[in-house]
């Protein structure tokens, strides 16, 4: 056997089964390498077994405190959990089966996957992600509401900011639309802030950048400029915006994202039943102007901005 092989630490989450979405969500803001959902092969059942594969245990504390995080956002009590334990996976071999399983999502334009994965000819334009996470890889449903909105609504030749890249999917797509769509790439600036950059994306979390940039060079979309941070009142203002967050954070944001906006802001991250309070949120601003779209548990919010 090779010693170099380590182990991986699997933690087994049992909890009712409406509440399996919700530990995943917990699970990959823990960074886990991947998840997956147990349920022994019974189509339905009162309780899912929801497992998290890390190649180390993040801390007790840590692991509380965005179970419950999670467990607040999609409004379940604590009750739902049955069962949390920990144990040990056979080593390397584990991560390639997991890749295995791991295939590509389509939606109208975009098809997004795996490096290794291959690709027959397609009129589609093709994203390659490398999943280290189940949220911006294409997978989740607030990945594929913003992709169909992109799709939809997004032209060309305009500039474009994503608010929270994560692993730069959306920005990804905007660029290769550009090409695919025959606008040629722009210059851009050394300032990500007080000059204006055709494609601009950012993120608060600094392992998400350097992943969103990695997977840019991946797709050969070398005129994204990253930055670890939020939008400020110094950002430029960009004919579309994307963030895809969730509602606490959108809602606080809301007045910039809209400042910043000159024709179209996407929001989504957002749960079914949080709709009327985004809505009530963006009536405080006197524009109707926008639509909702579902996917799932999730929406997305698409408007239109009716100062220009």
């Amino acid at each position: 056997m090779n010693k170099t092989l380590i182990n991986w630490f699997a933690l087994e989450i049992t909890v009712n089964s409406n509440a399996s979405e919700a530990i995943e969500f917990a699970l990959n803001e823990l960074d886990a390498l991947g998840t997956e959902i147990n349920n022994l092969g019974v189509k339905q059942t009162e309780t899912l077994t929801v497992i998290g594969y890390f190649n180390e245990k993040p801390d007790d504390k840590n692991l509380k405190i965005q179970i419950s995080e999670a467990l607040r956002i999609y409004d379940l009590s604590e009750d739902a959990i049955k069962q949390i334990g920990w144990r040990e996976v056979e080593n390397a071999d584990w991560l390639a089966e997991w890749k295995k399983h791991w295939k590509p999502t389509v939606t109208e334009r975009f098809i997004t996957a795996p490096p290794w994965e291959n690709i027959e000819e397609t009129e589609k334009i093709v994203i390659r992600i490398e999943p280290n996470m189940a949220f911006g890889t294409g997978t989740h449903e607030t990945t594929r509401l913003c992709l169909k909105a992109i799709e939809e609504n997004y032209k060309a030749g305009e500039t474009f900011l994503d608010v929270g890249t994560g692993t730069g999917i959306l920005a990804i797509a905007a660029s290769k639309w550009r090409v695919e769509s025959g606008e040629w790439r722009e210059k851009s600036f050394d300032s990500p802030l007080s000059t204006l950059h055709s494609l601009l994306a950012c993120d608060t979390d600094e392992d998400s950048i350097k992943i969103a940039k990695e997977n840019a060079e991946l797709n050969q979309t070398p005129d994204i400029n990253f930055y670890v941070g939020s939008i400020s009142a110094e950002t430029p203002e960009y004919d579309f915006v994307c963030a895809n967050l969730t509602a606490d954070v959108i809602v606080p944001l809301l007045p910039l994202l809209i400042e910043k906006t000159k024709r179209i802001l996407v929001l989504s991250g957002i749960l079914r039943e949080q709709e009327d309070l985004i809505a009530s949120e963006l009536n405080k601003f006197q524009n109707s102007k926008f639509k909702i779209e579902t996917d799932g548990e999730w929406i997305s919010v698409i408007m239109v901005n009716d100062k220009w």
